[in-house]
């Protein structure tokens, strides 16, 4: 180590004391988004792995062979997860239709394609609801690392500027300001790279759960098919 240099200025708490505004503004703005970022990547995951293990119970239970009145029935009028939700639906239009009367074509056509729709309804918004918090990841990953490279030039600048006051390019010089703005790049891409991860994992997870939901609109309207195809 150089004459004269503290090795405590190295201190990644003394790095941050010692840096100027724009540093500081830059390295807390990246803290920030970091547990922005994994506030949501905690929610995101515990929401998806709820969703998966409810969906395996509700698919066996569909799988045992039970009415599907029954299971129905078991979830309630209004459950919260999506597949117990979309059978409710389509049981009650099915209901609704039954009790009418005996159906035409023409009726069973319409009850055919106002079960899809509100299957439809209830996969585009639970897509929606599983996309939220993606844009946050989404804006993470890509900014984070833009505005570490930002906090870097300031850094390296004003090592230019402690070079040209002292006359010197002594590393006891320089070597603060160049910690600051790898610092500032390091915080950048510690926020980016998990951010980065996670939009594409949960992306997947998302598209995952918007097929399982319209594999799932696709049976009942086979099995409400089904039933109307019985009933002739």
């Amino acid at each position: 180590m150089p004459e004269g240099a503290n090795p405590e200025a190295l201190n990644l708490i003394n790095l941050f004391i010692q840096a100027d505004w724009v540093i500081k503004a830059v390295m807390i703005g990246l803290a920030i988004a970091s547990i922005w970022s994994w506030v949501v990547i905690f929610d995101k995951a515990a929401r998806f792995a709820r969703f998966k293990s409810q969906a395996r119970s509700f698919e066996a239970a569909v799988a045992s062979g039970r009415p599907l009145e029954d299971i129905a029935a078991q979830a309630g009028p209004d459950p919260a997860h999506p597949l117990p939700r979309m059978l409710v639906i389509a049981l009650r239009e099915w209901r609704d239709a039954r009790n009418a009367g005996p159906l035409t074509d023409s009726q069973a056509g319409m009850l055919v394609s106002r079960i899809d729709r509100s299957l439809d309804a209830v996969i585009a918004r639970e897509g929606a609801h599983a996309e939220e918090g993606l844009g946050v990841l989404a804006v993470v990953a890509t900014s984070s690392p833009f505005i570490g490279l930002f906090g870097t030039v300031w850094g390296i600048l004003h090592a230019f500027d402690a070079i040209a006051a002292q006359g010197n390019t002594n590393l006891t010089t320089v070597a603060p300001a160049i910690a600051e703005a790898l610092f500032a790049t390091a915080i950048g891409l510690a926020a980016a790279i998990p951010a980065y991860i996670a939009y594409n994992k949960f992306s997947i997870d998302a598209g995952k759960f918007t097929d399982r939901l319209g594999a799932f609109a696709d049976e009942l309207q086979a099995a409400i098919a089904r039933r109307l195809g019985e009933r002739r």
